[in-house]
Protein backbone atom coordinates (compact mmCIF):
# COMPACT_ATOMS: atom_id res chain seq x y z
CA UNK A 1 0.00 0.00 0.00
CA UNK A 2 1.73 3.79 -0.87
CA UNK A 3 1.49 5.60 1.42
CA UNK A 4 1.41 8.94 -0.36
CA UNK A 5 -1.73 8.05 -1.84
CA UNK A 6 -3.66 7.42 1.53
CA UNK A 7 -1.82 11.01 2.36
CA UNK A 8 -3.70 12.03 -0.72
CA UNK A 9 -6.77 10.27 0.30
CA UNK A 10 -6.88 12.33 3.60
CA UNK A 11 -5.84 15.49 2.51
CA UNK A 12 -9.04 15.20 -0.68
CA UNK A 13 -10.80 14.31 2.45
CA UNK A 14 -10.17 17.22 4.36
CA UNK A 15 -10.43 19.88 2.09
CA UNK A 16 -13.07 18.06 -0.65
CA UNK A 17 -11.49 20.01 -3.42
CA UNK A 18 -9.01 18.47 -5.77
CA UNK A 19 -7.19 21.93 -6.67
CA UNK A 20 -6.83 22.52 -3.57
CA UNK A 21 -5.13 18.89 -2.42
CA UNK A 22 -3.25 19.29 -5.45
CA UNK A 23 -1.57 22.33 -4.12
CA UNK A 24 -1.13 21.33 -0.53
CA UNK A 25 0.70 18.27 -1.68
CA UNK A 26 2.67 20.16 -4.39
CA UNK A 27 1.61 18.12 -7.52
CA UNK A 28 -0.58 18.17 -9.99
CA UNK A 29 -4.63 17.66 -9.94
CA UNK A 30 -3.76 15.07 -12.63
CA UNK A 31 -1.88 13.24 -10.04
CA UNK A 32 -4.62 13.72 -7.02
CA UNK A 33 -6.91 12.14 -9.16
CA UNK A 34 -4.90 9.10 -10.49
CA UNK A 35 -3.55 8.43 -6.84
CA UNK A 36 -7.91 8.41 -5.73
CA UNK A 37 -8.47 6.17 -8.27
CA UNK A 38 -5.20 3.80 -7.90
CA UNK A 39 -6.69 3.18 -4.06
CA UNK A 40 -10.38 2.88 -5.49
CA UNK A 41 -9.29 0.23 -7.79
CA UNK A 42 -7.22 -1.13 -5.32
CA UNK A 43 -10.36 -1.68 -2.31
CA UNK A 44 -12.90 -1.97 -4.99
CA UNK A 45 -15.06 0.61 -3.67
CA UNK A 46 -15.81 4.21 -4.46
CA UNK A 47 -14.09 6.31 -2.01
CA UNK A 48 -15.43 9.74 -3.14
CA UNK A 49 -18.82 11.39 -4.75
CA UNK A 50 -17.55 13.42 -7.39
CA UNK A 51 -18.76 16.89 -9.16
CA UNK A 52 -17.66 19.80 -10.46
CA UNK A 53 -17.13 21.91 -7.21
CA UNK A 54 -16.08 19.30 -4.55
CA UNK A 55 -15.52 15.75 -3.31
CA UNK A 56 -16.81 13.94 -0.68
CA UNK A 57 -16.48 10.96 1.28
CA UNK A 58 -18.85 7.99 0.12
CA UNK A 59 -19.77 5.74 3.37
CA UNK A 60 -17.04 3.28 2.22
CA UNK A 61 -14.34 6.44 2.19
CA UNK A 62 -15.54 7.66 5.63
CA UNK A 63 -14.76 3.78 6.96
CA UNK A 64 -11.34 3.88 5.26
CA UNK A 65 -10.23 7.51 6.67
CA UNK A 66 -9.83 6.40 10.17
CA UNK A 67 -7.33 3.49 9.00
CA UNK A 68 -5.76 5.95 6.81
CA UNK A 69 -5.34 8.23 9.50
CA UNK A 70 -3.81 5.68 11.39
CA UNK A 71 -1.19 3.91 8.71
CA UNK A 72 -0.18 7.42 8.13
CA UNK A 73 0.57 8.33 11.37
CA UNK A 74 2.57 5.32 11.83
CA UNK A 75 4.54 5.69 8.96
CA UNK A 76 5.41 9.16 9.86
CA UNK A 77 6.06 8.34 13.35
CA UNK A 78 8.45 4.64 11.71
CA UNK A 79 10.27 7.70 9.43
CA UNK A 80 11.09 9.77 12.10
CA UNK A 81 12.59 7.06 13.66
CA UNK A 82 14.49 5.37 11.06
CA UNK A 83 15.41 9.36 10.32
CA UNK A 84 17.03 9.93 13.39
CA UNK A 85 18.59 6.73 13.76
CA UNK A 86 20.68 7.75 10.78
CA UNK A 87 21.89 11.06 11.85
CA UNK A 88 19.27 13.15 9.16
CA UNK A 89 18.94 15.68 12.11
CA UNK A 90 22.45 17.35 11.39
CA UNK A 91 23.38 19.52 8.15
CA UNK A 92 23.59 19.04 4.51
CA UNK A 93 25.47 21.22 2.23
CA UNK A 94 23.16 22.27 -1.17
CA UNK A 95 24.75 23.90 -4.01
CA UNK A 96 22.22 25.65 -6.33
CA UNK A 97 22.58 27.58 -9.63
CA UNK A 98 20.56 30.69 -9.59
CA UNK A 99 18.39 29.08 -12.20
CA UNK A 100 17.05 26.93 -9.47
CA UNK A 101 17.05 29.97 -6.86
CA UNK A 102 14.79 32.24 -8.79
CA UNK A 103 12.03 29.70 -9.27
CA UNK A 104 11.01 26.36 -7.30
CA UNK A 105 14.11 26.12 -4.69
CA UNK A 106 12.05 28.36 -1.77
CA UNK A 107 9.07 25.83 -2.05
CA UNK A 108 11.41 22.90 -2.11
CA UNK A 109 13.22 24.54 0.61
CA UNK A 110 9.42 24.33 2.57
CA UNK A 111 9.28 21.20 1.96
CA UNK A 112 12.89 20.21 3.17
CA UNK A 113 11.93 22.33 6.10
CA UNK A 114 8.62 20.12 6.68
CA UNK A 115 10.20 16.60 6.32
CA UNK A 116 13.19 17.08 8.28
CA UNK A 117 12.38 19.60 10.59
CA UNK A 118 15.95 18.99 13.01
CA UNK A 119 17.95 19.24 9.73
CA UNK A 120 20.40 22.21 9.23
CA UNK A 121 21.11 22.91 5.65
CA UNK A 122 23.79 25.52 3.75
CA UNK A 123 23.45 26.70 1.01
CA UNK A 124 25.58 27.95 -2.01
CA UNK A 125 24.48 29.82 -5.05
CA UNK A 126 27.26 29.63 -7.71
CA UNK A 127 28.07 28.70 -10.93
CA UNK A 128 27.75 24.81 -12.44
CA UNK A 129 31.35 25.22 -13.02
CA UNK A 130 31.96 26.37 -9.48
CA UNK A 131 29.48 23.78 -7.59
CA UNK A 132 31.04 21.14 -9.56
CA UNK A 133 34.26 21.93 -8.17
CA UNK A 134 32.84 22.19 -4.73
CA UNK A 135 31.46 18.21 -4.72
CA UNK A 136 34.32 16.96 -6.03
CA UNK A 137 36.46 18.70 -3.15
CA UNK A 138 33.48 17.08 -0.98
CA UNK A 139 32.61 20.78 0.35
CA UNK A 140 28.84 20.21 -0.48
CA UNK A 141 26.96 17.00 0.08
CA UNK A 142 24.44 17.49 -3.38
CA UNK A 143 24.40 20.07 -6.09
CA UNK A 144 21.94 21.26 -8.27
CA UNK A 145 22.64 22.42 -11.49
CA UNK A 146 22.48 22.07 -15.24
CA UNK A 147 25.44 19.60 -16.21
CA UNK A 148 25.88 15.76 -15.66
CA UNK A 149 29.24 14.68 -14.18
CA UNK A 150 30.33 11.86 -15.82
CA UNK A 151 32.56 10.81 -12.86
CA UNK A 152 31.45 7.29 -12.01
CA UNK A 153 31.67 8.17 -7.89
CA UNK A 154 28.53 10.50 -8.73
CA UNK A 155 24.87 9.73 -9.49
CA UNK A 156 22.91 12.24 -11.49
CA UNK A 157 18.95 12.70 -10.62
CA UNK A 158 17.20 14.61 -14.02
CA UNK A 159 15.10 17.44 -12.03
CA UNK A 160 13.25 19.15 -14.76
CA UNK A 161 14.09 21.74 -18.15
CA UNK A 162 13.43 25.10 -18.90
CA UNK A 163 13.42 26.39 -22.39
CA UNK A 164 15.32 29.27 -23.10
CA UNK A 165 14.44 32.88 -25.03
CA UNK A 166 16.04 35.78 -26.34
CA UNK A 167 14.59 38.57 -23.68
CA UNK A 168 15.16 42.11 -23.76
CA UNK A 169 13.59 45.46 -22.24
CA UNK A 170 10.98 47.01 -24.27
CA UNK A 171 12.88 50.54 -24.07
CA UNK A 172 15.48 48.63 -27.11
CA UNK A 173 12.04 48.56 -29.48
CA UNK A 174 12.18 45.11 -30.35
CA UNK A 175 9.57 43.29 -28.74
CA UNK A 176 6.53 42.66 -31.27
CA UNK A 177 8.71 41.86 -34.93
CA UNK A 178 10.82 39.42 -35.81
CA UNK A 179 14.20 40.17 -35.74
CA UNK A 180 17.57 38.11 -36.32
CA UNK A 181 20.36 37.54 -34.50
CA UNK A 182 22.15 40.02 -36.63
CA UNK A 183 19.90 42.29 -35.64
CA UNK A 184 20.77 41.04 -32.37
CA UNK A 185 24.35 41.55 -32.40
CA UNK A 186 24.29 45.27 -32.68
CA UNK A 187 23.15 45.50 -29.04
CA UNK A 188 25.47 44.54 -25.79
CA UNK A 189 25.19 40.44 -25.66
CA UNK A 190 24.80 39.35 -21.91
CA UNK A 191 25.49 35.77 -20.92
CA UNK A 192 25.80 33.27 -18.16
CA UNK A 193 29.34 32.63 -16.74
CA UNK A 194 32.46 31.63 -19.12
CA UNK A 195 32.31 27.64 -20.55
CA UNK A 196 29.21 27.36 -19.23
CA UNK A 197 26.20 25.55 -21.41
CA UNK A 198 24.44 28.58 -22.04
CA UNK A 199 26.92 30.50 -23.40
CA UNK A 200 29.06 27.26 -25.49
CA UNK A 201 25.20 27.57 -27.32
CA UNK A 202 25.44 31.12 -27.79
CA UNK A 203 29.01 31.43 -29.17
CA UNK A 204 27.39 28.70 -31.48
CA UNK A 205 24.50 30.56 -32.72
CA UNK A 206 26.40 33.86 -33.42
CA UNK A 207 29.18 31.46 -35.29
CA UNK A 208 26.92 30.10 -37.46
CA UNK A 209 24.60 33.59 -38.33
CA UNK A 210 26.49 36.23 -38.10
CA UNK A 211 29.58 36.96 -40.08
CA UNK A 212 31.48 39.57 -37.49
CA UNK A 213 32.39 38.60 -34.24
CA UNK A 214 30.30 39.18 -31.63
CA UNK A 215 31.24 40.34 -27.93
CA UNK A 216 29.66 38.38 -25.19
CA UNK A 217 29.39 39.75 -21.92
CA UNK A 218 29.89 37.10 -19.49
CA UNK A 219 28.19 37.77 -16.02
CA UNK A 220 28.24 34.73 -13.52
CA UNK A 221 25.09 36.53 -11.30
CA UNK A 222 21.81 36.12 -12.75
CA UNK A 223 20.17 38.22 -10.79
CA UNK A 224 22.38 40.96 -12.30
CA UNK A 225 21.95 40.08 -16.08
CA UNK A 226 18.07 40.14 -15.01
CA UNK A 227 18.60 43.59 -13.88
CA UNK A 228 21.03 44.95 -16.80
CA UNK A 229 18.78 43.65 -19.33
CA UNK A 230 15.76 45.02 -17.53
CA UNK A 231 17.50 48.24 -17.61
CA UNK A 232 17.78 48.04 -21.02
CA UNK A 233 21.73 47.53 -21.40
CA UNK A 234 21.52 44.90 -23.61
CA UNK A 235 19.91 41.41 -24.51
CA UNK A 236 20.50 37.88 -23.18
CA UNK A 237 18.81 34.56 -23.43
CA UNK A 238 16.83 33.53 -20.14
CA UNK A 239 14.65 30.84 -19.26
CA UNK A 240 11.02 32.53 -18.82
CA UNK A 241 10.46 30.42 -16.15
CA UNK A 242 12.92 32.32 -13.78
CA UNK A 243 11.36 35.49 -14.96
CA UNK A 244 7.85 36.10 -14.60
CA UNK A 245 7.37 38.80 -12.51
CA UNK A 246 9.45 40.69 -15.08
CA UNK A 247 7.07 40.00 -17.70
CA UNK A 248 3.99 40.29 -15.91
CA UNK A 249 4.78 44.07 -15.33
CA UNK A 250 6.46 44.32 -18.62
CA UNK A 251 10.04 45.41 -17.74
CA UNK A 252 11.23 42.45 -20.20
CA UNK A 253 9.70 40.99 -23.06
CA UNK A 254 10.32 37.77 -24.86
CA UNK A 255 11.34 38.23 -28.54
CA UNK A 256 10.65 36.53 -31.38
CA UNK A 257 13.80 35.59 -32.91
CA UNK A 258 14.54 32.89 -35.96
CA UNK A 259 16.65 30.83 -33.74
CA UNK A 260 16.52 29.01 -31.33
CA UNK A 261 18.13 26.82 -28.30
CA UNK A 262 17.74 24.05 -26.46
CA UNK A 263 16.28 23.69 -23.10
CA UNK A 264 18.58 23.95 -20.13
CA UNK A 265 18.56 21.05 -18.08
CA UNK A 266 18.56 20.91 -14.47
CA UNK A 267 20.03 17.93 -12.99
CA UNK A 268 21.26 16.92 -9.04
CA UNK A 269 24.02 15.51 -8.40
CA UNK A 270 25.54 13.44 -5.34
CA UNK A 271 27.59 10.63 -4.34
CA UNK A 272 25.34 8.05 -3.72
CA UNK A 273 27.78 6.04 -1.86
CA UNK A 274 27.92 8.47 1.23
CA UNK A 275 24.84 9.80 3.73
CA UNK A 276 21.71 8.88 2.04
CA UNK A 277 19.86 12.42 2.97
CA UNK A 278 21.56 13.82 -0.26
CA UNK A 279 19.79 11.10 -2.76
CA UNK A 280 16.11 11.66 -0.72
CA UNK A 281 16.82 15.58 -1.05
CA UNK A 282 17.06 14.97 -4.89
CA UNK A 283 14.00 13.13 -5.17
CA UNK A 284 12.22 15.75 -3.45
CA UNK A 285 13.89 18.14 -5.50
CA UNK A 286 12.71 16.43 -8.72
CA UNK A 287 9.21 16.26 -7.36
CA UNK A 288 9.28 19.98 -6.63
CA UNK A 289 10.96 21.16 -9.85
CA UNK A 290 7.86 18.61 -11.92
CA UNK A 291 5.23 20.34 -9.73
CA UNK A 292 6.94 23.99 -10.33
CA UNK A 293 7.17 23.15 -14.36
CA UNK A 294 2.86 21.70 -14.22
CA UNK A 295 1.79 24.53 -12.54
CA UNK A 296 3.76 27.24 -14.73
CA UNK A 297 2.28 25.50 -17.81
CA UNK A 298 2.20 27.44 -21.28
CA UNK A 299 4.31 30.41 -19.32
CA UNK A 300 7.32 27.86 -18.78
CA UNK A 301 8.05 28.83 -22.51
CA UNK A 302 7.21 32.32 -22.82
CA UNK A 303 5.29 34.36 -25.43
CA UNK A 304 6.98 37.14 -27.64
CA UNK A 305 5.51 40.28 -27.10
CA UNK A 306 2.60 41.29 -29.21
CA UNK A 307 1.73 37.72 -29.64
CA UNK A 308 -0.15 37.63 -26.04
Amino acid sequence: MNIRFLETFIWLARLQNFRLTAEKLHTTQAAVSSRIASLEESFDVRLFDRNSRSATLTPAGRKMLAYAERIVSLGEAMRREVEDASGDGSLIRLGVVESIVHSWFPAMMARVRERYPRLEVEVTSDTTIHLAQLLRADAVDLIMQTDELGDREFANHPLCEFPMHWVASPALGLSGKTVDLARLAEFPVISFSRHSGPHIALEREFARAVERPVRINCISSVAAMIRLVADGFGVTALPPAIIQRELREHTLDVLDVDSGFAPLPLVATYRPQSHPLPARIAELAGEQAQAFVAALGRDLYGRPAGKR
